[in-house]
């Protein structure tokens, strides 16, 4: 048999996403693909390192190597007192615009209501707005543009407005 690839892993959740499944756990080839409409089930997935993960979708593949990596600003995993987080609802590439050279779609400072659309998130290809859903002052942007950002991860902090 032919080995998996990143086609037949869309196909497979596009499957997924059009059935009344509630799981689907699949090893293949040395690919290990779970899906789940449970976002709980994510916590008892396994040690190994989720590659991506959309609503509860997560691909794995073994742990990388110990290789170096860049260093990167450490993620913002708490809220601080009197901020709202707006967080991804999956996994994907964070972009601040809606294309490359286009103006980010907010700044700092910025004051946003329940509607703006603060980025997009890409995952294979599928981009999807996020909206602030929260009406406040634009405190801080938590990652950078291109950044592999995961499901639940605070990516901006509002300042309630009033």
């Amino acid at each position: 048999m032919a080995s998996i690839d990143m086609k037949d892993i869309e196909c497979l959740i596009e499957l997924f996403n059009d059935s009344d499944w509630d799981e689907l756990d699949l090893e293949l080839d040395g690919v290990h693909l779970f899906l789940s409409n449970d976002p709980s089930a994510r916590a008892s997935f396994g040690a190994e390192t989720p590659a991506a993960t959309s609503e509860g979708i997560q691909i794995s593949k073994p742990a990388p190597s110990s290789r170096a990596t860049p260093d990167k600003a450490p993620a913002v995993t708490a809220v601080p007192e009197g901020l709202i987080a707006v967080r991804a609802r999956n996994l994907g590439t964070f972009y601040r615009s809606p294309k490359p050279g286009a103006p980010p779609y907010v700044e700092l400072e910025q004051v946003v209501d329940e509607d703006t659309e603060m980025c997009l998130i890409e995952v294979m290809k599928l981009f999807t707005a996020l909206r602030a859903g929260a009406k406040g002052r634009v405190k801080d942007i938590c990652v950078q543009d291109g950044d592999m950002v995961e499901g639940e991860q605070i990516l901006f902090l509002l300042e309630p407005a009033d």
